[in-house]
């Protein structure tokens, strides 16, 4: 076996604390780290704590969660912040003041620069690392599992307001991921339970849904393809596709960050080339076509199939894919993934609410 080192999982845990099996599986040399959900949260006390306990395991572990705001964001209460949608900051832009015309659009970045501090800041001081935001697909009125995640339709507020917000995260030491690549806006399925196919030209898409990809292209820290098939492109799913992912958003594009794949218990992950696959053989096309980590959820909980055994098999099933060279990992990815380690210390929670920079963002949210 290779001494590269390389660890593209990024798992879940069942509760609100660690299990001996979620430390095992935590230490694992190829988990590269975890995501929490709204049932691994308490109060920010036991968060804290279960923060710790996983960096206890390993330091270079890396803390995910979805936490952008509106009707996605995992923690909402014992004093976390209620964030507006991206929806209602893309509304601010529209809103000049009195005989002052543009500062809508201004007060608008504003905001979504608060914002975007307000929730790396929140999320750091209880030991979380990384959050998948911001949402760069446009919105199209279409899709309702996109809908008011999306800050607009026209690609230039998009990539102007998502880079506002990843100033904010920046300001707070926070990484960011762009989603969902090219664009998951258009089409009305949600990958989450189908599998949704959008059929317009590579043209169209390049020129629309990925120009905020392009035009952050060395602002952002990671990307996160769709679980859409576009097949005037490619049959396969971005995220499984290396014409997506190497030579459009590396190559033409000129993306050098991390390539997250989206969670590959989704509908729209679990078949590749007309055919159903298995955990493992969706995480080594995804590595194969381009990305650098994958993701694995709600495979841990006791009500899932298997009770947590798909996180084992995976962990397997990826060590002997590396043993047979149908996987081989790569350092540039793994460089990649530590990158989006925070560098700065963070605030803890009682010096947060008393600091005046954030105290200030608050105010300006809407």
């Amino acid at each position: 076996m290779t001494s590269v080192k390389h660890a593209p999982l990024i798992l879940d845990i069942a509760g609100t604390e660690l299990s001996d099996t979620d430390r095992r599986r935590l230490a694992h040399p190829l988990c590269g780290g975890m995501i929490l959900f709204a049932r691994n949260w308490v109060n920010r006390e036991q968060l804290s704590q279960l923060c710790a306990d996983i960096k206890s395991v390993r330091s270079d572990l890396l803390i995910c969660v979805d936490h952008e705001g509106g009707r996605v964001q995992r923690f909402r209460t014992d004093g976390f912040t209620h964030l507006p949608t991206m929806a209602e900051l893309g509304q601010l832009w529209f809103e000049d003041d009195a005989g002052l015309s543009g500062s809508g659009a201004l007060n608008a970045t504003n905001a979504a620069t608060a914002c975007g501090f307000v929730l790396a800041s929140e999320l750091r001081a209880c030991g979380v690392d990384f959050s998948f935001t911001p949402v760069l697909d446009l919105d199209f009125g279409k899709s309702g599992v996109i809908g008011d995640r999306a800050f607009a339709r026209d690609p230039r507020m998009v990539g102007v307001l998502a880079k506002s917000l990843m100033h904010g995260l920046l300001q707070a030491g926070m990484a960011n991921c762009g989603k969902h690549f090219p664009g998951h806006g258009y089409v009305k399925a949600d990958s989450h339970t189908d599998i949704p196919i959008d059929t317009r030209s590579l043209k169209t898409i390049l020129h629309d849904d990925a120009l905020p990809y392009a035009w952050l292209s060395t602002s952002l820290s990671s990307v996160m393809p769709a679980h859409v098939i576009y097949p005037k492109v490619d049959e396969r799913p971005a995220g499984f596709s290396a014409r997506w992912l190497k030579d459009i958003l590396r190559h033409q594009l000129g993306f050098q960050g991390a390539v997250f794949s989206d969670d590959l218990s989704m509908a729209g992950a679990r078949f590749i080339d007309g055919q159903e696959v298995s955990y493992t053989q969706a995480t080594v096309t995804a590595l194969q076509a381009g990305c650098d980590l994958v993701l694995l959820c709600n495979q841990s909980t006791p009500d899932s199939v298997g009770g947590g055994q798909a996180l084992d098999d995976l962990l397997a099933g990826l060590a002997q894919a590396q043993q047979a060279s149908a996987w081989l990992p790569s350092q540039v990815s793994e460089q990649r993934r530590l990158a989006l380690l925070p560098v700065s210390s963070a605030m803890d929670w009682k010096a947060l609410m008393q600091a005046p920079n954030y105290l200030n963002a608050l105010s300006l949210l809407p």
